[in-house]
Order: C-alpha cells, then structure tokens, then sequence
C-alpha cells in the first residue's frame, strides 16, 4: 500500500523518546507518565464499566464535561461559551489540531506555519490538499517578522 504521505517520516515524539530511553533521562516529550496509575483510578474506572458508562457518547458530548468546561473557562478567563457549539471534545491535541485543519482547509487552499512548529501541521495540510507556506524563525532571537508574514498572506491564505 502507498502512503497518501511518502515524505512524512517519524515524529519528534519517537526520537525524543528514544533520546530518552538511551540516555536514562525523563522523558517529557509526549505526556505520557513513567510511573503506574494510581490505583483509586482503575477503580472508579472499573467501577463505571460496570455501571454501562463504557460506551460511545453522544455525538455533541457528555452534557456534563461540556457544561463544566464553559464553567471553568468562565471562571478562568471570564468569558462565556455555548458547551455545545463552542466546545469540542478530543482524544488530544493531535486530534483537535487535525480535526481543525481538516474542517477549515480544502484542496488548494494555503497555510502559513510558523518554523520551528508542531510536526503535526504540515502534514494535516498536505493530507487535506492544502499549500503549506513556511515561514522560518532566525537564530539566536526567533521573534516573527509581522511584516514578513503579512507579505506572504494570499487570497488563498486560510490559516497562520
């Protein structure tokens, strides 16, 4: 089978972690933790399989992880959010970054992103047709040239 993405090669998380794991260090590169769960976890876990709460949610969300996110983004920035239009859910940052991508950017459209960036946003835009515009930081300061950026936006400019 060949690769929709031929040139996408491993990610920063498999040679930092493999970084770590050769040189004894933590590693602090993906989120995962190198210690067990605390046991009163598997507890409630297993608890609530076998209360039926092991299935899918719905589709908008769990209304209470919802309403308690608008909750504690008001109490945090002050702001209001509608639990279900300004919220989504995901399994993590690769999913929602990717999902975001991938309702905003259609075949042609182009993408500014700003190196060094997260490994995950080229290839997100390539997947979906989009044009990925690079703009790269300079050592030592790595501070964005506004002006730059700007001159590099497009009608077809669709996200920074």
């Amino acid at each position: 089978m060949v690769s929709k993405l031929p040139n996408v090669g491993t990610t920063i998380f498999t040679v930092m972690s493999a970084l770590a794991k050769k040189h004894q260090a933590i590693n602090l590169s993906q989120g995962f933790p190198d210690f067990d769960c605390d046991p009163a976890l598997h507890q409630l876990a297993y608890k609530h399989m076998q209360e039926g709460r092991n299935q899918y949610p719905p589709m908008m969300g769990v209304d209470v992880l919802l309403q308690q996110i608008a909750i504690k983004y008001k109490e945090q920035y002050g702001c209001m959010l509608e639990p279900y239009t300004d919220i989504t859910v995901t399994a993590g940052a690769a999913e929602g970054i990717f999902s975001a991508i991938t309702t905003l950017i259609h075949p042609g459209d182009e993408v500014i992103i700003i190196d060094p960036a997260y490994d995950l946003y080229k290839p997100a835009v390539l997947l979906n047709g989009g044009i990925a515009r690079v703009y790269s930081l300079k050592a030592p300061d790595f501070i964005v040239d506004w002006h730059a950026v700007r001159k590099m936006v497009t009608a077809k400019t669709r996200l920074i």
